[in-house]
């Protein structure tokens, strides 16, 4: 089974340093609905693995997360794709969780789920917390530069300490990383 791993805020739709508290927040970044598409297209199971720390913060409630995941369920329906698996992490950094990305107990999870070993399971993101959560799963990293991933990438080359996981890859955006997988995983 080829398998993708996606994080949500900055890579599927916009992201805001205020969360995304409603549905009418939730608003998809230009062709990654299509590029999702061409996922399962293309073969792939696509799993989506989310960091929703408002929940726990009391900005929003389970029925309203539901709720703005149903509206992209249903923009991603319109035009041929489909999330095969949702995970989200509902704590507060300082809850010390183990599905809270950069940890990697949530991608982990999804490997226990779809039956998979992770090594080099192509997993997307825009911020150095994804992709050390995919990296110590044993995923293959991407880096998108939509949502928090400029301002990633450039902390990336200021500190050592934000470097990327070796051998990130870095993309414009999901179509762009969606193009690379098809390419690399055919």
């Amino acid at each position: 089974m080829k398998l993708v791993i996606l994080d949500r805020d900055g890579v599927i739709n916009q992201d805001s340093a205020n969360f995304i508290k409603s549905p009418n927040e939730w608003i998809p970044i230009p062709g990654s609905l299509e590029a999702i598409a061409l996922l399962n297209q293309s073969g792939f199971r696509v799993a989506l693995a989310t960091n929703q720390s408002g929940v726990s913060r009391g900005l929003f409630d389970m029925v309203t997360l539901n709720s703005i995941h149903d509206k992209m369920h249903r923009e991603l329906a319109h035009v041929g794709g489909r999330i095969d698996a949702l995970f989200y992490c509902p704590h507060a950094a300082d809850e010390h969780c183990d599905c809270r990305k950069p940890k990697s107990g949530m991608i982990e999870e999804i490997g226990v789920r779809f039956s998979v070993e992770l090594n080099e399971v192509p997993a997307v993101g825009d911020a150095l917390r994804d992709l050390q959560a995919f990296a110590s799963a044993g995923c293959q990293p991407i880096l998108v530069r939509t949502g928090k991933g400029e301002e990633t990438l450039a902390a990336s080359k200021k500190s050592a300490d934000k470097a990327l996981p070796e051998n990130t890859w870095v993309c414009a955006d999901l179509n762009e990383a969606v193009q690379r997988i098809i390419t690399e995983y055919a």
